[in-house]
């Protein structure tokens, strides 16, 4: 996305993530796309070789052939589903869009806001994947990428998400300031989605205000706060100054970003450590 600076210089595909950090982060080329993807396949390959073994071996100690042979295609659709569907989209969604092989090339999946992907995002990325990958031989993945000026697989069009480099993030030098007599109503407000590129505006502007002449600084600031207050429900207590309602939309924005994260976070423990119980009735072993 392009945004513009204070000074009135322009930024290409600077992205702010819901804790406030600016990733200056363009889409990653081509060749780190592939590089990630060919470590991703890789992966999934020798997964699906040993857990094939693994059943196939099984199965050669079966006395009924008949019974075998319906268990280890049952056996093979599982494990395919498996890697192929289900471990991308967890490991995507845990991971806030690093696979191991994006990891490996310095790569992340962002929405097209610049937000973290969520299930819905991973999951139609592999759903869609399985085909313009897999089924494909990733013809389809190439000839779309190459096509797309932010390098968007198929995948990526329908989930509405893209691949960027990131290159590491940098402290702001204004840090945001809740006004106390905007927190009640901050909590309370409803704050919906903004659009690409408006919250960065508006937090390079917070950033650069004292540093602005006092007319450029008014100005820029009453008219993110006009564009702003578009979207939060009901407006600001009157009277209350642009700047102050800009810091307090973004700081709220922040802290909903952290809370979601931190729910997750604890959503996910609380599944992984279901997933080890013993099933219902049969009582957990005591040391």
């Amino acid at each position: 996305m392009a945004t513009h600076r204070a000074d009135g210089s322009t930024v290409t595909d600077g992205i702010l993530i819901g804790e406030g950090v600016l990733l200056d982060a363009r889409p990653a080329s081509f060749a780190s796309r592939s590089a990630g993807a060919l470590i991703d396949v890789a992966v999934t390959i020798g997964g699906l070789v040993l857990a094939i073994w693994v059943v196939t071996g099984i199965l050669v100690w079966q006395s009924d052939v008949a019974a075998a042979s319906q268990w280890g295609r049952a056996a093979v659709i599982a494990i395919v589903v498996l890697l192929l569907v289900v471990l991308p989209t967890t490991v995507e969604t845990l991971t806030r869009g690093r696979s191991l092989g994006k990891l490996a090339t310095g790569l992340r999946v962002v929405r097209d806001d610049g937000g973290p992907v969520r299930v819905r995002h991973a999951l139609v990325r592999s759903l869609v994947g399985v085909f313009e990958i897999w089924l494909t031989a990733g013809s389809v993945a190439v000839i779309t990428s190459l096509a797309n000026a932010r390098g968007k697989r198929l995948g990526d069009l329908l989930a509405g998400t893209y691949a960027v480099r990131v290159r590491g993030a940098r402290s702001w030098e204004q840090p945001l300031v809740m006004s106390p007599a905007l927190a009640t109503w901050a909590r309370s407000a409803d704050i919906r989605r903004l659009p690409d590129g408006l919250a960065l505006r508006a937090r390079q502007v917070l950033d650069r205000a004292p540093r602005l002449a006092p007319a450029s600084r008014a100005r820029l600031t009453d008219e993110l706060a006009a564009q702003m207050e578009a979207y939060v429900a009901p407006g600001p207590p009157s009277g209350t100054p642009a700047e102050s309602f800009l810091h307090a939309v973004l700081h709220e924005r922040r802290d909903r970003e952290l809370a979601r994260g931190r729910q997750e976070q604890e959503r996910a423990v609380a599944q992984a450590a279901s997933l080890h119980r013993l099933p219902y009735g049969v009582p957990d072993p005591r040391n």
